[in-house]
């Protein structure tokens, strides 16, 4: 068990930085000081105590990432209560069923939200919904219609227990034990429907206490949170570790394109970056691969002394795009291009990559960026996590299935006990459902899902993210997916349409190259490993919040 306690840790960061900004929303410019943030989870709290909300009772929050939505957040767990984060590119029926298998009796949410949920899906036991940004009413459910003028009633109530205002001194939280559920975390997998996923105060206290002392964020730091607050990975490194510490989000509120997040790393000069993949590879693909591929840069990048300096600019001009004052980029959420890091290392951009799932909160491994080995994702968290790779019947094979235990791990899912047995072994080892290997210095190395491993025709084990890694990087291809066909490989591949409009070449030429390249890809691979066939797609695919892909869907 975690010695600090996370409710306590989020009390005294309150009342240190009482003065000090906490949340900004990046697009309205409001910012809440740690004691304007401290002086609407009292309010909150009121609120919760007028409609009868008892500790461990389930409140859901479905909206935009707002300061506001993180408020929400912290007031719902520092009451003693459960929060039920709900991604807000659900579809309104998953969302609407979301509510009712996690028993939620309040939902805060956006208007424009509510008005999609099919009201005759919802629960009974869902008494109000209240708006995130306001905390006013948006619908009353009760038999009475008990709720009207709720927020006078909490104002005046407020006004009276601190009549001389909410201080930092008046900061007295329950006390909510570190094995009490606190977050029930819907995933949106690849695979499938969503399981709820039930993680304790310890396993956030696990994430956080961790990320705090990797000197990495201080009191006062600045962070720009564009992911999904509602994934494990942004709300426990962009929400609940900078409250901790003292530091300063700014929430970006609206979808993160590349022009969007680099005018805002321009204006937030972030001191540590949390991103996926996705934006690293955009601007490798978009920016570095065409200004390689120059014939005058082509030339001269043959001469070393040359090549040192064009290494060292791309450096400074990637460092600069993101705000110039950051110590590392972490990388999460899902495996980076391999390529993409072989070219960051040997510029010596300062990234790292980590590895985490919602079942832990979701941090598994990390390493500094200044000793993390290439193409790895990092070592088991220090006293937190450990890690075993289980080969099954085959001890001699170099992959196995990497299991997990320790802090970070789940209490499993919700009202789901036969996938919460199967998720644990018989001696209380996590399956992750990941495939990979460690090395003798701890560094665990992810080959693929075991759910989306091909077996060859002659046993081989076909990793196909492995192989889509090599597809998405030839030219006039966004992405794909391999599937097997026939006992045959197939790529499902989506073509660039902005790079063929801008070479201003035709479709038909385009995709003359894409299965000229198709060709070339097959000499590079195993022979296991041959593309029999590219099928071009219109759109693109379906995406996790994450951005993988959800493969099931394609199969």
């Amino acid at each position: 068990m975690i010695e600090q306690n996370l409710i306590a840790l989020f009390a005294k960061s309150f009342a240190e930085h009482w003065d000090l900004p906490a949340l900004t929303n990046y697009i309205e410019k409001n910012t809440y000081s740690y004691g304007e943030l401290a002086d609407r989870i009292a309010y909150y709290h009121l609120l919760f105590e007028e409609l009868g909300l008892e500790p461990q009772d389930h409140i859901a929050l479905m909206g935009k990432d707002t300061a506001e939505w993180g408020i929400v957040f912290l007031s719902v767990i520092t009451y003693g209560a459960v929060v039920v984060p709900i991604l807000q590119d659900f579809n309104p029926t998953d969302a609407a069923g979301i509510i009712t298998h996690s028993d939620a009796k309040l939902i805060f949410v956006n208007r424009a939200i509510w008005e999609t949920l099919p009201d005759s899906q919802l629960p009974e036991h869902l008494i109000a919904a209240l708006e995130i940004q306001t905390g006013e009413v948006v619908a009353d459910r009760t038999p009475e219609a008990r709720l009207q003028g709720l927020e006078g009633r909490c104002a005046g109530r407020k006004a009276s227990l601190y009549p001389q205002g909410y201080r930092r001194e008046d900061i007295a939280y329950p006390e909510v034990p570190n094995d009490r559920l606190m977050v029930l975390n819907y995933t949106s997998g690849t695979t499938g429907f969503s399981k709820g996923v039930m993680l304790s105060g310890n396993n956030l206290a696990g994430n956080v206490t961790y990320a705090a002392t990797l000197d990495l964020m201080y009191c006062g730091d600045r962070e720009l949170c564009f992911l999904p607050l509602a994934h494990a990975y942004s709300c426990a490194f962009n929400l609940l570790t900078p409250m901790v510490v003292g530091a300063h989000v700014f929430l970006l509120g609206k979808i993160p394109s590349p022009r969007v997040v680099t005018q805002a790393f321009q204006d937030v000069r972030p001191n540590l970056i949390i991103t996926v993949p996705l934006i690293l590879e955009k601007i490798y693909r978009e920016i570095i691969i065409p200004r390689l591929k120059q014939p005058a840069l082509k030339a001269l990048l043959r001469l070393p002394f040359v090549k040192a300096i064009v290494r060292r600019s791309i450096r400074r001009k990637m460092t600069h795009g993101m705000g110039g004052n950051f110590c590392e980029v972490i990388v999460g959420g899902a495996a980076l291009n391999p390529e993409v890091e072989s070219f960051l290392k040997r510029i010596g951009f300062p990234f790292t990559v980590g590895y985490g799932m919602t079942e832990c909160g979701p941090l598994i491994c990390y390493e500094n960026h200044k000793h993390w080995a290439l193409h790895s994702c990092g070592k088991p968290l220090k006293k937190i996590m450990q890690v075993r790779i289980d080969r099954g019947e085959n001890p001699e094979a170099e992959v196995g299935e990497i299991q997990v235990r320790g802090e970070n791990v789940c209490l499993g899912y919700y009202k789901r006990e036969a996938e919460t047995q199967a998720l644990f072994t018989e001696d209380g080892w996590m399956h992750t459902g990941d495939l990979g290997t460690m090395d003798e210095q701890d560094n665990v190395y992810i080959k693929g899902r075991s759910k989306t491993m091909i077996l060859g025709a002659n046993g081989q084990n076909i990793y196909p993210e492995e192989i889509e890694s090599k597809i998405n990087l030839l030219p006039y291809v966004l992405e794909s997916l391999v599937v097997e066909r026939n006992s045959r490989l197939v790529a499902l591949v989506v073509p660039n349409v902005e790079h063929i409009r801008r070479d201003g070449i035709s479709r038909e030429e385009a995709t003359r190259l894409i299965e000229q390249s198709r060709k070339q890809l097959n000499e590079e691979v195993g022979s296991y490993e041959k593309i029999t066939k590219f099928e071009l797609r219109e759109e693109t695919f379906v995406k996790t919040p994450k951005q993988s892909i959800k493969r099931f869907m394609y199969q």
